[in-house]
Protein backbone atom coordinates (compact mmCIF):
# COMPACT_ATOMS: atom_id res chain seq x y z
CA UNK A 1 0.00 0.00 0.00
CA UNK A 2 2.90 2.47 0.74
CA UNK A 3 4.77 1.70 -2.30
CA UNK A 4 1.45 2.07 -4.26
CA UNK A 5 0.67 5.50 -2.69
CA UNK A 6 4.63 7.15 -3.26
CA UNK A 7 4.37 6.07 -6.77
CA UNK A 8 0.93 7.92 -7.51
CA UNK A 9 2.41 10.67 -5.57
CA UNK A 10 5.41 10.78 -7.53
CA UNK A 11 4.22 10.84 -10.99
CA UNK A 12 1.62 12.94 -9.88
CA UNK A 13 3.21 15.99 -8.55
CA UNK A 14 5.61 15.49 -11.90
CA UNK A 15 2.46 15.85 -13.72
CA UNK A 16 1.51 18.76 -11.91
CA UNK A 17 5.15 20.59 -12.38
CA UNK A 18 5.40 19.68 -16.02
CA UNK A 19 1.85 21.26 -16.79
CA UNK A 20 2.51 24.22 -14.62
CA UNK A 21 6.15 25.23 -16.57
CA UNK A 22 5.64 23.51 -19.58
CA UNK A 23 6.12 26.22 -22.18
CA UNK A 24 8.14 28.52 -19.84
CA UNK A 25 10.87 26.55 -19.20
CA UNK A 26 11.98 26.44 -22.73
CA UNK A 27 11.06 29.80 -23.46
CA UNK A 28 13.57 31.09 -20.49
CA UNK A 29 16.17 30.97 -22.95
CA UNK A 30 14.40 32.81 -25.89
CA UNK A 31 16.68 35.92 -24.77
CA UNK A 32 16.56 38.34 -27.37
CA UNK A 33 19.74 38.71 -25.28
CA UNK A 34 21.50 42.30 -25.61
CA UNK A 35 18.41 44.31 -25.15
CA UNK A 36 17.70 43.48 -21.78
CA UNK A 37 18.21 45.55 -19.44
CA UNK A 38 21.15 43.38 -17.90
CA UNK A 39 23.04 45.94 -15.49
CA UNK A 40 19.50 46.58 -13.92
CA UNK A 41 19.87 45.13 -10.59
CA UNK A 42 18.24 41.93 -9.70
CA UNK A 43 14.88 42.01 -7.61
CA UNK A 44 16.25 41.71 -3.97
CA UNK A 45 16.46 37.84 -2.40
CA UNK A 46 13.95 38.60 -0.04
CA UNK A 47 11.07 39.18 -2.82
CA UNK A 48 11.31 35.81 -3.36
CA UNK A 49 11.34 34.15 0.01
CA UNK A 50 8.75 36.11 1.15
CA UNK A 51 6.22 35.06 -1.77
CA UNK A 52 4.06 31.84 -0.72
CA UNK A 53 4.23 30.87 -4.32
CA UNK A 54 7.07 29.98 -3.89
CA UNK A 55 7.40 27.67 -1.33
CA UNK A 56 4.52 26.01 -2.62
CA UNK A 57 6.12 24.48 -5.03
CA UNK A 58 9.71 23.97 -3.17
CA UNK A 59 7.00 21.72 -0.83
CA UNK A 60 5.50 20.27 -3.78
CA UNK A 61 9.17 19.53 -5.48
CA UNK A 62 10.12 17.71 -1.99
CA UNK A 63 6.92 15.85 -2.25
CA UNK A 64 7.45 14.24 -6.02
CA UNK A 65 11.49 13.97 -4.86
CA UNK A 66 11.20 11.95 -1.61
CA UNK A 67 8.46 9.55 -2.64
CA UNK A 68 10.34 9.05 -5.53
CA UNK A 69 13.38 7.70 -3.83
CA UNK A 70 11.47 5.84 -1.17
CA UNK A 71 9.92 4.22 -4.41
CA UNK A 72 13.17 3.66 -6.14
CA UNK A 73 14.31 1.84 -2.98
CA UNK A 74 11.79 -0.31 -3.30
CA UNK A 75 11.42 -3.87 -5.54
CA UNK A 76 9.02 -1.75 -7.18
CA UNK A 77 11.53 0.50 -8.12
CA UNK A 78 14.08 -1.41 -9.12
CA UNK A 79 11.51 -3.27 -10.79
CA UNK A 80 10.55 -0.11 -12.81
CA UNK A 81 14.51 0.83 -13.42
CA UNK A 82 14.88 -2.62 -15.50
CA UNK A 83 12.20 -1.91 -17.64
CA UNK A 84 13.67 1.47 -18.49
CA UNK A 85 16.63 0.03 -18.93
CA UNK A 86 15.14 -2.70 -21.34
CA UNK A 87 13.52 -0.03 -23.27
CA UNK A 88 16.55 2.07 -23.48
CA UNK A 89 18.98 -0.87 -24.20
CA UNK A 90 19.06 0.07 -28.46
CA UNK A 91 19.48 3.59 -27.82
CA UNK A 92 22.08 2.90 -24.51
CA UNK A 93 24.19 0.56 -26.61
CA UNK A 94 24.81 3.52 -29.45
CA UNK A 95 24.41 6.36 -27.12
CA UNK A 96 27.89 7.61 -28.09
CA UNK A 97 27.02 7.67 -32.02
CA UNK A 98 23.69 9.46 -30.82
CA UNK A 99 25.55 12.00 -29.27
CA UNK A 100 28.10 12.80 -31.78
CA UNK A 101 25.39 13.03 -34.43
CA UNK A 102 23.51 15.45 -32.59
CA UNK A 103 26.42 17.54 -32.12
CA UNK A 104 27.72 17.50 -35.55
CA UNK A 105 24.10 18.25 -36.54
CA UNK A 106 23.54 20.63 -34.27
CA UNK A 107 26.64 22.82 -35.77
CA UNK A 108 26.07 22.31 -39.20
CA UNK A 109 22.30 23.60 -38.44
CA UNK A 110 23.53 26.97 -37.23
CA UNK A 111 26.48 26.71 -39.79
CA UNK A 112 23.30 26.87 -42.20
CA UNK A 113 21.28 29.36 -40.60
CA UNK A 114 24.18 31.36 -40.48
CA UNK A 115 25.47 34.84 -38.15
CA UNK A 116 25.23 33.25 -35.59
CA UNK A 117 27.59 31.89 -32.50
CA UNK A 118 26.83 28.95 -30.55
CA UNK A 119 22.68 29.79 -30.62
CA UNK A 120 20.30 31.72 -32.46
CA UNK A 121 20.22 34.08 -29.85
CA UNK A 122 23.94 34.95 -30.27
CA UNK A 123 24.11 36.99 -33.62
CA UNK A 124 27.55 38.42 -35.23
CA UNK A 125 28.20 39.85 -38.90
CA UNK A 126 30.95 37.45 -38.93
CA UNK A 127 31.00 35.14 -41.76
CA UNK A 128 34.11 33.04 -40.91
CA UNK A 129 32.30 32.08 -37.71
CA UNK A 130 29.65 29.23 -39.46
CA UNK A 131 32.99 28.23 -41.06
CA UNK A 132 34.22 27.20 -38.00
CA UNK A 133 31.09 25.44 -36.70
CA UNK A 134 31.12 24.02 -39.93
CA UNK A 135 34.71 22.47 -39.02
CA UNK A 136 33.87 21.23 -35.96
CA UNK A 137 31.11 19.24 -37.31
CA UNK A 138 33.28 17.93 -39.00
CA UNK A 139 36.00 17.23 -36.49
CA UNK A 140 33.16 15.25 -34.31
CA UNK A 141 33.31 12.62 -36.85
CA UNK A 142 36.88 11.35 -35.55
CA UNK A 143 37.64 10.46 -32.55
CA UNK A 144 41.03 11.71 -33.23
CA UNK A 145 39.95 15.28 -34.09
CA UNK A 146 37.07 15.52 -31.58
CA UNK A 147 39.71 17.05 -29.19
CA UNK A 148 40.18 19.82 -31.71
CA UNK A 149 35.95 20.18 -32.09
CA UNK A 150 36.49 20.73 -28.38
CA UNK A 151 38.90 23.54 -28.34
CA UNK A 152 36.28 24.87 -31.13
CA UNK A 153 33.35 24.99 -29.31
CA UNK A 154 35.27 27.21 -26.30
CA UNK A 155 36.60 29.36 -28.42
CA UNK A 156 33.57 30.44 -29.75
CA UNK A 157 32.11 30.88 -26.56
CA UNK A 158 35.19 33.13 -25.44
CA UNK A 159 34.92 34.79 -28.89
CA UNK A 160 31.33 35.69 -27.97
CA UNK A 161 32.00 37.45 -24.65
CA UNK A 162 33.35 40.33 -26.91
CA UNK A 163 30.08 41.31 -27.99
CA UNK A 164 27.29 39.98 -24.94
CA UNK A 165 27.15 40.48 -21.48
CA UNK A 166 29.31 37.66 -19.84
CA UNK A 167 26.88 37.54 -16.46
CA UNK A 168 24.33 36.03 -18.52
CA UNK A 169 26.57 33.85 -21.01
CA UNK A 170 27.33 31.96 -17.81
CA UNK A 171 24.37 29.36 -18.71
CA UNK A 172 26.03 28.65 -22.34
CA UNK A 173 29.50 28.58 -20.58
CA UNK A 174 28.34 25.17 -18.27
CA UNK A 175 26.52 23.90 -21.30
CA UNK A 176 29.57 24.56 -23.85
CA UNK A 177 32.40 23.12 -21.31
CA UNK A 178 30.29 19.84 -21.16
CA UNK A 179 30.10 19.35 -24.70
CA UNK A 180 33.64 19.71 -24.98
CA UNK A 181 34.13 17.75 -22.09
CA UNK A 182 32.36 14.93 -23.19
CA UNK A 183 34.00 15.18 -26.44
CA UNK A 184 37.79 15.29 -24.75
CA UNK A 185 37.00 12.29 -22.43
CA UNK A 186 35.00 10.18 -25.14
CA UNK A 187 38.31 10.68 -27.56
CA UNK A 188 40.28 9.48 -24.44
CA UNK A 189 42.17 6.32 -24.05
CA UNK A 190 41.68 5.77 -20.52
CA UNK A 191 38.43 3.97 -19.48
CA UNK A 192 38.36 5.93 -15.83
CA UNK A 193 38.26 9.02 -17.58
CA UNK A 194 35.27 7.78 -20.22
CA UNK A 195 33.24 6.69 -18.02
CA UNK A 196 32.64 10.10 -16.88
CA UNK A 197 31.37 11.41 -20.59
CA UNK A 198 27.59 10.94 -19.68
CA UNK A 199 28.17 12.64 -16.41
CA UNK A 200 29.47 15.60 -17.54
CA UNK A 201 26.65 16.17 -20.13
CA UNK A 202 24.45 15.72 -17.36
CA UNK A 203 26.05 18.40 -14.87
CA UNK A 204 26.25 20.60 -17.56
CA UNK A 205 22.74 20.70 -18.53
CA UNK A 206 21.75 20.48 -14.52
CA UNK A 207 23.65 23.74 -14.32
CA UNK A 208 22.63 25.55 -16.84
CA UNK A 209 19.01 24.92 -16.19
CA UNK A 210 19.30 26.06 -12.48
CA UNK A 211 21.24 29.43 -14.23
CA UNK A 212 18.73 30.40 -16.10
CA UNK A 213 15.60 29.55 -13.81
CA UNK A 214 16.93 32.08 -11.70
CA UNK A 215 15.84 34.84 -14.30
CA UNK A 216 12.33 33.99 -12.82
CA UNK A 217 12.97 35.45 -9.57
CA UNK A 218 15.68 37.94 -10.66
CA UNK A 219 13.67 39.73 -13.31
CA UNK A 220 10.02 38.49 -13.31
CA UNK A 221 9.49 41.63 -15.46
CA UNK A 222 11.23 40.06 -18.36
CA UNK A 223 8.68 37.56 -18.90
CA UNK A 224 5.68 39.44 -18.46
CA UNK A 225 5.30 40.64 -22.34
CA UNK A 226 6.12 37.03 -23.37
CA UNK A 227 3.41 36.35 -21.28
CA UNK A 228 1.27 38.91 -22.25
CA UNK A 229 1.67 37.76 -25.59
CA UNK A 230 0.76 33.87 -25.10
CA UNK A 231 -1.32 34.13 -22.57
CA UNK A 232 -1.71 30.32 -23.10
CA UNK A 233 1.65 29.70 -21.44
CA UNK A 234 0.04 30.08 -17.85
CA UNK A 235 -2.77 27.72 -18.41
CA UNK A 236 -5.03 30.06 -16.92
CA UNK A 237 -2.81 31.02 -13.87
CA UNK A 238 -2.02 34.48 -12.94
CA UNK A 239 1.27 35.99 -14.10
CA UNK A 240 2.45 36.38 -10.27
CA UNK A 241 1.78 32.64 -9.97
CA UNK A 242 2.58 31.29 -12.75
CA UNK A 243 6.55 33.00 -13.44
CA UNK A 244 7.83 31.86 -9.23
CA UNK A 245 6.08 28.39 -10.22
CA UNK A 246 7.97 27.72 -13.07
CA UNK A 247 11.17 28.85 -11.80
CA UNK A 248 10.58 26.56 -9.10
CA UNK A 249 10.33 23.77 -11.63
CA UNK A 250 12.93 24.30 -13.91
CA UNK A 251 15.37 25.00 -11.13
CA UNK A 252 14.44 21.67 -9.31
CA UNK A 253 13.77 19.54 -12.64
CA UNK A 254 17.97 20.70 -13.39
CA UNK A 255 18.69 19.50 -9.41
CA UNK A 256 16.60 16.53 -10.43
CA UNK A 257 19.09 15.42 -12.99
CA UNK A 258 21.51 14.91 -10.48
CA UNK A 259 20.05 12.76 -8.50
CA UNK A 260 19.77 9.85 -7.86
CA UNK A 261 19.22 7.06 -11.07
CA UNK A 262 15.00 6.80 -11.02
CA UNK A 263 14.24 10.48 -9.88
CA UNK A 264 16.92 11.78 -12.34
CA UNK A 265 15.33 9.91 -15.21
CA UNK A 266 11.99 10.88 -14.62
CA UNK A 267 13.06 14.56 -14.35
CA UNK A 268 14.45 14.25 -17.92
CA UNK A 269 11.22 12.62 -18.79
CA UNK A 270 9.50 15.72 -17.93
CA UNK A 271 11.93 17.93 -18.96
CA UNK A 272 12.26 16.29 -22.51
CA UNK A 273 8.07 16.87 -22.78
CA UNK A 274 8.67 20.49 -21.40
CA UNK A 275 10.70 21.34 -24.47
CA UNK A 276 9.10 19.51 -27.34
CA UNK A 277 5.90 20.78 -26.08
CA UNK A 278 7.91 24.20 -26.74
CA UNK A 279 8.56 23.56 -29.98
CA UNK A 280 5.54 24.25 -32.25
CA UNK A 281 4.61 27.74 -30.27
CA UNK A 282 7.81 29.11 -30.84
CA UNK A 283 9.24 27.55 -33.67
CA UNK A 284 12.30 26.01 -35.87
CA UNK A 285 14.55 28.40 -34.72
CA UNK A 286 13.87 27.54 -31.15
CA UNK A 287 14.07 23.70 -31.48
CA UNK A 288 17.72 24.14 -33.02
CA UNK A 289 18.51 26.43 -30.12
CA UNK A 290 17.77 23.90 -27.78
CA UNK A 291 18.80 20.53 -29.82
CA UNK A 292 21.58 19.94 -27.86
CA UNK A 293 19.87 20.32 -24.31
CA UNK A 294 17.02 18.19 -25.49
CA UNK A 295 19.51 15.33 -26.78
CA UNK A 296 21.59 15.60 -23.50
CA UNK A 297 17.74 15.23 -21.86
CA UNK A 298 17.54 12.02 -23.60
CA UNK A 299 20.78 10.91 -22.81
CA UNK A 300 19.94 11.15 -19.37
CA UNK A 301 16.25 8.93 -19.51
CA UNK A 302 18.36 6.04 -21.31
CA UNK A 303 21.31 6.48 -18.98
CA UNK A 304 21.60 2.96 -17.32
CA UNK A 305 24.45 4.01 -14.88
CA UNK A 306 23.34 3.59 -11.89
CA UNK A 307 26.91 4.35 -9.82
CA UNK A 308 26.89 7.71 -7.97
CA UNK A 309 30.43 9.51 -8.57
CA UNK A 310 30.02 12.35 -6.39
CA UNK A 311 28.93 12.75 -2.66
CA UNK A 312 27.04 9.99 -3.61
CA UNK A 313 26.22 8.62 0.39
CA UNK A 314 24.19 12.50 0.48
CA UNK A 315 22.30 12.19 -2.77
CA UNK A 316 21.22 8.09 -2.28
CA UNK A 317 20.35 9.71 1.47
CA UNK A 318 16.54 10.93 2.37
CA UNK A 319 18.02 13.62 4.08
CA UNK A 320 20.26 14.66 0.80
CA UNK A 321 16.68 15.20 -0.80
CA UNK A 322 15.84 18.30 1.28
CA UNK A 323 19.58 19.40 2.35
CA UNK A 324 20.79 18.82 -1.61
CA UNK A 325 18.20 21.51 -2.15
CA UNK A 326 18.89 23.72 0.06
CA UNK A 327 22.32 23.71 -0.63
CA UNK A 328 21.66 24.17 -4.38
CA UNK A 329 19.34 27.07 -4.08
CA UNK A 330 22.06 28.94 -1.78
CA UNK A 331 25.01 27.98 -3.74
CA UNK A 332 23.18 28.83 -6.84
CA UNK A 333 21.22 32.28 -5.33
CA UNK A 334 24.42 33.40 -3.77
CA UNK A 335 26.39 33.00 -6.90
CA UNK A 336 23.87 34.34 -9.07
CA UNK A 337 23.34 37.84 -7.16
CA UNK A 338 26.98 38.35 -6.07
CA UNK A 339 28.22 38.13 -9.78
CA UNK A 340 25.96 40.28 -10.76
CA UNK A 341 26.55 43.10 -7.69
CA UNK A 342 30.64 42.23 -8.88
CA UNK A 343 29.47 42.75 -12.54
CA UNK A 344 27.84 45.68 -12.16
CA UNK A 345 28.12 46.98 -8.20
CA UNK A 346 25.89 47.53 -5.52
CA UNK A 347 23.87 51.00 -6.42
CA UNK A 348 22.03 49.73 -9.59
CA UNK A 349 17.81 49.86 -9.86
CA UNK A 350 15.66 47.18 -9.87
CA UNK A 351 13.36 46.54 -12.92
CA UNK A 352 10.37 47.59 -10.93
CA UNK A 353 12.62 50.92 -9.86
CA UNK A 354 13.20 51.48 -13.25
CA UNK A 355 9.73 50.67 -14.38
CA UNK A 356 8.46 53.36 -11.89
CA UNK A 357 9.81 56.00 -13.25
CA UNK A 358 8.02 55.36 -16.81
CA UNK A 359 4.75 55.57 -18.31
CA UNK A 360 5.32 51.97 -19.49
CA UNK A 361 7.19 48.63 -18.99
CA UNK A 362 10.41 48.31 -20.18
CA UNK A 363 12.22 45.26 -20.04
CA UNK A 364 14.84 46.20 -22.72
CA UNK A 365 17.20 49.04 -23.55
CA UNK A 366 17.72 50.79 -27.27
CA UNK A 367 20.49 49.13 -28.90
CA UNK A 368 20.49 50.50 -32.94
CA UNK A 369 22.23 46.77 -33.11
CA UNK A 370 19.97 44.55 -31.53
CA UNK A 371 16.31 46.97 -31.54
CA UNK A 372 14.20 44.57 -29.90
CA UNK A 373 11.38 45.33 -26.80
CA UNK A 374 9.26 47.90 -25.21
CA UNK A 375 12.02 50.54 -25.10
CA UNK A 376 12.76 49.70 -28.96
CA UNK A 377 9.23 50.18 -30.06
CA UNK A 378 9.02 53.30 -28.48
CA UNK A 379 11.89 54.20 -30.51
CA UNK A 380 10.22 53.54 -33.43
CA UNK A 381 7.17 55.00 -33.37
CA UNK A 382 8.30 58.35 -31.37
CA UNK A 383 11.33 58.99 -33.25
CA UNK A 384 10.91 61.59 -35.82
CA UNK A 385 10.39 61.06 -39.62
CA UNK A 386 13.08 64.15 -40.68
CA UNK A 387 15.71 61.94 -41.15
CA UNK A 388 16.08 59.92 -44.87
CA UNK A 389 17.48 57.03 -42.82
CA UNK A 390 14.93 55.96 -39.76
CA UNK A 391 16.10 53.29 -37.68
CA UNK A 392 15.88 49.32 -39.12
CA UNK A 393 14.29 46.87 -37.21
CA UNK A 394 13.95 43.17 -38.14
CA UNK A 395 10.45 41.04 -39.03
CA UNK A 396 10.39 40.19 -35.45
CA UNK A 397 10.31 43.35 -34.26
CA UNK A 398 7.87 44.69 -36.55
CA UNK A 399 5.06 42.08 -35.27
CA UNK A 400 5.53 42.82 -31.86
CA UNK A 401 5.58 46.98 -32.80
CA UNK A 402 2.18 46.53 -34.85
CA UNK A 403 0.89 44.48 -32.01
CA UNK A 404 1.60 46.72 -29.61
CA UNK A 405 0.46 49.97 -31.59
CA UNK A 406 -3.06 47.85 -31.71
CA UNK A 407 -3.68 47.54 -28.20
CA UNK A 408 -2.61 50.88 -27.12
CA UNK A 409 -5.11 52.41 -29.72
CA UNK A 410 -7.54 50.08 -28.70
CA UNK A 411 -7.92 50.85 -25.36
CA UNK A 412 -7.59 54.91 -25.94
CA UNK A 413 -10.35 54.52 -28.23
CA UNK A 414 -12.91 52.78 -26.12
CA UNK A 415 -11.91 55.40 -23.03
CA UNK A 416 -12.45 58.67 -25.21
CA UNK A 417 -15.76 57.02 -26.91
CA UNK A 418 -17.30 56.86 -23.52
CA UNK A 419 -17.29 61.04 -23.36
CA UNK A 420 -21.35 62.15 -22.92
CA UNK A 421 -21.03 64.53 -25.79
CA UNK A 422 -21.11 62.38 -29.36
CA UNK A 423 -19.29 65.35 -30.88
CA UNK A 424 -16.19 65.48 -28.41
CA UNK A 425 -16.15 61.09 -28.17
CA UNK A 426 -15.77 61.25 -32.13
CA UNK A 427 -12.67 63.45 -31.51
CA UNK A 428 -11.34 61.75 -28.66
CA UNK A 429 -12.11 58.54 -30.25
CA UNK A 430 -10.57 59.56 -33.87
CA UNK A 431 -7.37 60.95 -32.06
CA UNK A 432 -5.80 57.22 -31.26
CA UNK A 433 -6.81 56.21 -34.25
CA UNK A 434 -4.96 58.61 -35.89
CA UNK A 435 -2.01 57.59 -33.80
CA UNK A 436 -2.02 54.15 -34.27
CA UNK A 437 -1.66 54.51 -38.01
CA UNK A 438 1.54 56.71 -37.46
CA UNK A 439 2.32 54.32 -35.53
CA UNK A 440 2.21 51.68 -38.15
CA UNK A 441 3.89 53.54 -40.97
CA UNK A 442 6.84 55.03 -38.86
CA UNK A 443 6.78 50.61 -37.97
CA UNK A 444 6.99 50.07 -41.98
CA UNK A 445 9.16 52.95 -42.65
CA UNK A 446 11.74 51.31 -40.49
CA UNK A 447 11.04 47.50 -41.09
CA UNK A 448 9.25 47.35 -45.12
CA UNK A 449 11.09 47.40 -48.23
CA UNK A 450 8.56 47.94 -50.82
CA UNK A 451 8.77 51.40 -52.53
CA UNK A 452 4.88 52.03 -52.65
CA UNK A 453 3.93 51.03 -49.32
CA UNK A 454 7.19 53.41 -48.25
CA UNK A 455 5.42 56.24 -49.65
CA UNK A 456 2.10 55.41 -48.19
CA UNK A 457 3.45 55.52 -45.17
CA UNK A 458 5.07 58.91 -45.47
CA UNK A 459 1.68 60.32 -47.06
CA UNK A 460 0.00 58.97 -44.05
CA UNK A 461 2.14 60.11 -41.65
CA UNK A 462 1.79 63.70 -43.16
CA UNK A 463 -2.43 63.49 -43.35
CA UNK A 464 -2.94 62.01 -40.22
CA UNK A 465 -0.51 64.35 -38.43
CA UNK A 466 -2.24 67.49 -40.08
CA UNK A 467 -6.08 65.99 -38.86
CA UNK A 468 -4.77 65.40 -35.16
CA UNK A 469 -3.60 68.78 -34.88
CA UNK A 470 -6.77 69.79 -36.44
CA UNK A 471 -8.71 67.40 -33.79
CA UNK A 472 -6.37 68.77 -30.79
CA UNK A 473 -7.16 72.23 -31.81
CA UNK A 474 -11.08 71.64 -31.88
CA UNK A 475 -10.70 69.98 -28.18
CA UNK A 476 -8.93 72.92 -26.52
CA UNK A 477 -11.09 75.41 -27.95
CA UNK A 478 -14.22 73.83 -26.29
CA UNK A 479 -12.00 73.50 -23.19
CA UNK A 480 -11.41 69.29 -23.04
CA UNK A 481 -8.05 68.22 -22.04
CA UNK A 482 -6.61 66.57 -25.54
CA UNK A 483 -4.25 62.94 -25.23
CA UNK A 484 -0.70 63.69 -25.76
CA UNK A 485 0.41 63.33 -29.29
Amino acid sequence: MLRSSCRATGFGALLVLAAIVAPASASAHVKWFAPYIVDAAPAPVTYTLTNSWFWSGIALVLVFFIATRLFERSAAGELTLDRMDRVALPLWLRLDDFVRIIIAGFFVAIFSVGGVYLTPDLQTPAEWVSWVQLLIAIGVVSRRTMPLSAAGIIFLWVLALRDYDPFHLLDYLALGVAVSAYLVLEASDRPNWRKHRFEVLRWGVAIALMWSSLEKFAYPEWFFPLVEERPFLTFGLPRDIFIPMAGVAEFTMGFGLLATPLVRRLSAIALLVIFITAVYPFGRVDLIGHALIMAIIIVIAVDQTRELHFWGWIRGALIGVPVGLAAALLIFGTAYWGLHAVFYGTDTRTMAEINAEQSDMATHSYSEEHPHGPQALVSVTEAPMASDAPLRIDAATATAAYARSMMGMHDEMMAGLRHEDPDVAFVLGMIPHHQGAIDMARIQLAAGSDPENMDLARHIIAEQQAELAAMRAWLRERGVDTPDG
